[in-house]
């Protein structure tokens, strides 16, 4: 792309509160072993009489990971974020840092709708003057990478790309083009989410994107099943720290994996349908690519967007048979929403995790609750663990978001 200082981009250190795990090594874990992590809404959603009664919400509730008083500070987004973060940096060693070097870079793609709601709520149930004086940092869409950017004293920018559910991978490529730049050094980036409450699940549910299969909560993800009815709800932060290939050996930091691409384009199509010919996420693919400086053949695997909706798992294929062509059938794909359901900005992140894991360990997990592959979908879907080869070898992930956001990363392997 010609940066002006182009410097390779590597993996340091991840980290992972998911449905399915309250960190990376539980996470992989269960992601290999196929566990859902869809659950029954509380009693507090009863009320409502909403036509969802199940989600993926969270393994460990963050409450019982973070001190009290600190706790009562933070939107329960924030709270994520701050977790998967400090997971991820000690993941990196704790690097010791020129803070003056060092950026944040976390999204949300609604941002702390818990404290904005329950500041509604108090204001009408007790008045302006009992509202929480915190409620303004909690609610603020910058709010989670904020936190973050204190918690490490990031002082070389705190960012918060919001493009809905490509928001936390929208960060990962901006920390990568800085650090390529050579504008900073590293970066703790990624994305979370926490929209499990009775009113954005009334929305989604009004719009009809969520499943309705309350009968099967655990089969409701059923990426590119012919029977999918929609998304399932899931809620966590992925966060990753990415340094200079330089900065890294120069503190002898483990590499996990190399970034090596990235892809953002748009599909000016609809406000919240994705364009049926997928030719913006065919596009993201294709830049992807064409950044990380390799051929199309050299792609093994992707891990899709794959929501479980019916006409974006269709549109995905498309675009995916649309960049690669015939190659398309060599490369190995897999949703991991099947299990963790869908974190709307924070999936892009956690999605890249597995990328980076699967690469590091040479294996693809299944995508489950696939048991007829929707024939309009004419791609290679893992529905069982497969293997990857060894030597150089190169994964993908993508991430679409309401507005018509594209984003496509491109990892490779050490």
């Amino acid at each position: 792309m010609g940066y002006l200082n182009d410097r390779a981009v590597v993996v340091t250190g991840m980290g992972a509160t998911t449905p399915i795990g309250n960190n990376v090594t539980d996470f992989w874990a269960n992601l290999r072993a196929g566990v859902s992590g869809v659950r029954a809404l509380g009693e507090a959603f009863a009320p409502y009489g909403l036509p969802v009664t199940f989600a993926a919400s969270a393994a460990v509730e963050p409450t019982e990971m973070l001190e009290r008083v600190e706790a009562r500070k933070l939107d329960r987004s924030e709270q994520f974020a701050l977790i998967a973060s400090r997971e991820a940096w000690q993941h990196a060693g704790t690097p010791d840092v020129d803070h003056d070097r060092l950026a944040v870079f976390v999204s949300s793609g609604i941002g702390g709708i818990h404290a904005l709601l329950e500041s509604y709520d108090t204001l009408h149930e007790r008045g302006w003057n009992r509202i929480n004086p915190n409620s303004v940092p909690m609610l603020m869409p910058n709010g989670p990478s904020a936190v973050v950017g204190l918690e490490f004293g990031a002082r070389g920018g705190v960012h918060a790309p919001v493009s809905a559910c490509a928001s936390g991978a929208e960060a990962l490529a901006w920390a990568a083009m800085l650090i390529r730049l050579g504008k900073i050094d590293i970066a703790i980036a990624g994305g979370c989410e926490a929209a499990i409450h009775p009113s954005p699940m009334a929305n989604f549910a009004a719009m009809r994107a969520l499943s309705t299969r309350n009968d099967d909560p655990q089969g409701a993800s059923r990426p590119y099943d012919i029977d999918r009815d929609g998304f399932v709800m899931g809620e966590g932060s992925g966060v990753l720290v990415l340094e200079s290939e330089e900065h890294a050996k120069g503190r002898g930091a483990k590499i996990h994996a190399y970034l090596v691409g990235n892809g953002m384009t748009s599909d000016a199509h609809h406000m919240a349908q994705p364009d049926p010919a997928g030719s913006g996420a065919a596009r993201a693919m294709l830049q992807a690519v064409q950044d990380a400086g390799i051929a199309l053949t050299d792609i093994a695997h992707i891990n899709a967007h794959a929501t479980s909706t019916p006409a974006g798992d269709v549109a995905e294929s498309v675009a995916i048979r649309s960049a690669f062509g015939d190659h398309a059938d060599s490369i190995i794909v897999t949703a991991t929403k099947s299990m963790t359901g869908h974190l709307l900005g924070g999936a892009g992140a956690v999605e890249s995790i597995a990328c980076v894991l699967a690469l590091a360990e040479r294996v693809v997990p299944a995508t489950i609750n696939v048991h007829n592959q929707d024939p309009a979908i004419t791609i290679d879907v893992a529905t069982t663990e497969r293997a990857l080869p060894s030597g150089d070898v190169y994964a993908l992930n993508n991430s679409f978001g309401f507005g018509g956001h594209d984003v496509a990363l491109v990892f490779r392997s050490v």
